[in-house]
């Protein structure tokens, strides 16, 4: 997931970034998310559902799921989540019982988008947990990974 050089000094956005590009290389998705506790890096990953055959191989949840491990915590309450793409339910459903403390997203996700649009998960009523979010970071740049990969398949 992550070695020692990334994480004496990296910026979690960019690391996302490049999780993103090499997930596009292996023709899944380009999403990738980063989870940082208090300036360390904990985990990085790209989206594998095509890899692993598994759709909830997204990009935040492996990311999460290895954050747990290196933790040794089913929850991450002093841990942040970066993302090139606004997370989908599934998604924000595990950032919800993972309990992060915030999220970091660069392009919102009209169509599949669960946070700022579509069903907005963190304002139901039902939601456990909800993160301080702050989305639009590097957009441009997410936005055009994503139409190219898409140009690219059709």
């Amino acid at each position: 997931m992550c070695d020692e050089a990334q994480k004496a000094t990296f910026d979690p956005l960019s690391l996302a970034f490049q999780a993103a590009r090499e997930a596009a290389a292996r023709g899944e998705v380009p999403v990738g998310a980063v989870v940082v506790r208090n300036g360390q890096l904990l985990a990085v990953a790209g989206n594998r559902t095509l890899t692993d055959r598994d759709p909830t191989a997204h990009a935040e949840v492996l990311a999460i799921r290895a954050a747990c491990a290196t933790a040794q915590s089913q929850r991450l309450p002093d841990c942040d989540l970066y993302v090139t793409l606004e997370p989908c339910a599934m998604c924000a459903g595990a950032i919800s019982f993972a309990r992060i403390r915030r999220l970091y997203y660069a392009a919102s996700d009209p169509k599949g988008g669960a946070v700022d649009n579509g069903p907005r998960f963190f304002g139901q009523p039902t939601c456990h947990h909800a993160p301080d979010v702050y989305g639009g970071l590097r957009e441009g740049e997410a936005a055009a990974l994503l139409r190219a990969f898409f140009t690219e398949r059709r």
